[in-house]
């Protein structure tokens, strides 16, 4: 599914779910630098991201895999 990663005002990562118009905190990454491993929303869902540069800018819109 395609979502939007996107950095807020404060700092705080959040990825937004167009299909779903949902839009929720990223809360844990099982890498540092985010991309190649799974990230945790804060309403539970977990999803695997691509494997990217570690100074990706943001926003961006990637392919992520429900777990």
């Amino acid at each position: 599914m395609k979502i939007m990663i996107r950095k807020g005002s404060q700092g705080q990562l959040s990825a937004y779910v167009p299909k779903k118009d949902l839009e929720e905190p990223i809360v844990s990454m099982e890498k540092p630098e985010m991309w190649g491993g799974h990230i945790t929303l804060a309403n539970g869902w977990q999803l695997e991201l691509p494997a990217l540069a570690a100074d990706t800018k943001l926003p961006i819109t990637v392919e992520a895999r429900k777990m």
